[in-house]
């Protein structure tokens, strides 16, 4: 405990004061008038006057919580919502705690005893501070969990920004709660700020790789350009989906089932195809497609529009469509555009669908061209040569 001693008329002898015990007021101060008198005798008697109030305050809790609590309880489960209800359950024990050791606290200072009464009173209420932090843990926990359910106006909040926005909010009532334990055992925290300003910017000058990528995994998680089970494209070359999102890095699971990990530094910072994005997971593939000239181009569409449609992983909605994109060296250049359910399927579906396409042309007699070159002979050269 820091040396508060205070020499004055009051304290002629230096005697420590500490700042707890001082500014908790008189048990006669909260009584009416009527019971001072009695309080006044019952004071004469300081330890049997602290069990009293120890035992009046252990009451006072329990109808807190049998009564005042239930009742609104009773209230929260008349709501569309069950969130009030969690936190009214979880904050049944941390209020009854409160108010039964602040009488203890109370019990202490009337009990006057000879000595160790500041300790106990500091110790006691520690332990109130220690219960608050538990319980701001449980609420803030359960808030983000129902703002995340409501993402639709809290954007920012989602399934998978709760750990990020938990262990923030954890760290901050953390440092609150810290900050008042160094107070009531009179421990000045200024020097222990500065020290540990000190130690952070060499952690930060030791450590900017990681600092980089732990800010870009923060943004990542909140400007969100990809999520999980997401199929990117990265201009790195990199193609897979997005089975975690980390505060460092990235992972991704590749068509080959190999795992590869990108730090978050180099997301932030790189060209991102987001394959599942958009109004829906669907993918457009393009399947291109040329038939020699003097093939009648009505057949050719209707053609391959007959193919995709058999082919079930092809989806009904939006419907296949063929465009004829122009007139090739050798072919006339088609293009027959189809949707599929998952990215990864981009492959197989079109493997599928030329072998399928190939066979239906060769069967309606449409010629698949290739580059053909024919040679003339100006002149041909003589015998004797």
């Amino acid at each position: 405990m820091a040396d508060n001693a205070v020499n004055s008329p009051e304290n002629p002898e230096n005697v420590l004061i500490d700042p707890i015990s001082e500014s908790i007021p008189e048990f006669v101060d909260w009584l009416p008038e009527s019971l001072v008198l009695y309080w006044q005798t019952l004071d004469s008697y300081p330890v049997f006057a602290a069990l009293v109030i120890a035992c009046l305050f252990y009451i006072a809790a329990f109808i807190i919580r049998a009564i005042v609590i239930r009742s609104i309880d009773k209230l929260a489960a008349r709501t569309a919502t069950d969130v009030d209800d969690r936190v009214i359950d979880g904050l049944k024990r941390p209020v009854f705690s409160v108010v039964f050791f602040s009488g203890l606290i109370l019990a202490v200072k009337s009990a006057k005893l000879p000595f160790g009464s500041d300790f106990v009173i500091n110790v006691v209420v520690s332990i109130v501070v220690v219960t608050l932090m538990r319980a701001a843990f449980f609420v803030s926990t359960e808030l983000l969990r129902a703002l995340a359910r409501n993402h639709q106006r809290f954007s920012a909040i989602e399934e998978r920004t709760i750990p990020l926005l938990d262990l923030i909010s954890k760290l901050l009532i953390l440092l609150f709660g810290s900050y008042a334990l160094l107070m009531v055992w009179g421990v000045n925290p200024v020097g222990w700020l500065a020290s540990a300003g000190i130690v952070g910017l060499a952690v930060g000058f030791a450590a900017q790789d990681t600092l980089a990528n732990l800010f870009a995994g923060f943004f990542i998680l909140i400007d969100a350009p990809y999520k999980l089970n997401d199929y990117v494209n990265l201009d790195s070359g990199e193609r897979g989906r997005v089975t975690h999102i980390g505060m460092r890095s990235t992972r991704l699971l590749t068509r080959d089932d190999v795992e590869v990990t990108v730090p978050n530094n180099v997301m932030g910072n790189a060209k991102i195809i987001n394959e599942s994005g958009g109004p829906h997971e669907k993918m457009r593939i393009r399947i291109a497609v040329g038939a020699a000239y003097g093939s009648d181009v009505h057949s050719v569409e209707a053609l391959l529009i007959a193919v995709a449609k058999k082919y079930p992983r092809v989806c009904v909605n939006p419907a296949p469509r063929v465009r004829m994109r122009g007139f090739g060296d050798s072919s006339l250049d088609f293009e027959l555009l189809v949707w599929i359910q998952q990215p990864e399927l981009k492959g197989l579906v079109s493997h599928e669908l030329f072998k399928l396409i190939y066979d239906a042309m060769n069967a309606a007699n449409i010629e698949i061209p290739y580059p053909k070159r024919d040679l003339y002979v100006k002149e041909m050269p003589s015998a004797a040569n």
